[in-house]
């Protein structure tokens, strides 16, 4: 199998980590039945994308077997910020695959982080939800979660466009991130709408870059689920 390196896959602070931490003992708490779960927003600049690498990095360091898988086809952030590479520049990726020019396997990749493979982006589409709304992309999930402990997709915001829906009709259950005192209250009970419209049920909501007081972290628990706080050093997430 081939590797993917990230390069650029920066040290947490310790509020940070501890509290991802906490996001990942408290997903193996919500049982077996979870295996494909997708990780979005309401809105851009949210912070799904970093959730989603270092909850995938993190679990994959307590010994589970996790595949992430980079469905954000439409501008995806993952291989210019992480600084992704290969041996071959121009590598295949989930597109290819949809597009029927590629097998599962040819789009798996171990990367230069243990027991953490990667279905990467490698170029963007303008119009992926054809192709998200193939049998393919069904087949996908369904292979990787025979293989893998978890399946971790990230996806495209869901007040954008219709691809996170169509991710989410495929998942178990679905993580969402909220960037605290900047996302609407509105557009959050749009989201959790949509999510429920797509039969994904919600696991919980990360609240992302909260300016910590007293403390670099807190939790709590409320009824749509585990509240991650993390402090403001995760800006630029």
């Amino acid at each position: 199998m081939k590797i993917l390196r990230l390069n650029h896959l920066k040290p947490l602070p310790y509020g940070t980590e501890e509290a991802l931490n906490r996001l990942r003992i408290n997903l193996g708490f919500c049982g077996d039945r979870f295996k494909k779960i997708t990780i979005t927003s309401s809105t851009p600049n949210e912070g799904k994308s970093f959730v989603a690498t270092h909850l995938w990095r993190m679990l994959a360091e307590a010994g589970h077997s996790v595949a992430l898988v980079d469905a954000d086809t439409r501008k995806s952030m993952m291989r210019s910020r992480y600084q992704i590479t290969a041996e071959e520049e121009n590598f295949l990726g989930i597109t290819h695959y949809l597009a029927g020019v590629a097998r599962i396997d040819d789009v798996v990749y171990e990367t230069n982080l243990p027991d953490a493979y990667l279905v990467p982006t490698s170029y963007t589409v303008l119009n992926p939800a054809v192709l998200l709304e193939h049998p393919r992309f069904a087949a996908l999930l369904k292979e990787l979660a025979v293989h893998f402990d978890y399946v971790l997709v990230d996806t495209p915001p869901l007040s954008s466009v219709a691809d996170a829906n169509l991710v989410a009709a495929q998942c178990d259950g679905a993580l969402l991130v909220v960037r605290s005192g900047v996302t609407p209250r509105s557009l959050i009970a749009s989201s959790l709408k949509q999510l429920e419209r797509s039969g994904c049920e919600l696991m919980g909501v990360v609240l992302n870059r909260v300016e910590a007081k007293s403390s670099p972290y807190y939790y709590k628990y409320s009824k749509y689920g585990y509240y991650n706080h993390y402090d403001s050093e995760t800006k630029g997430s």
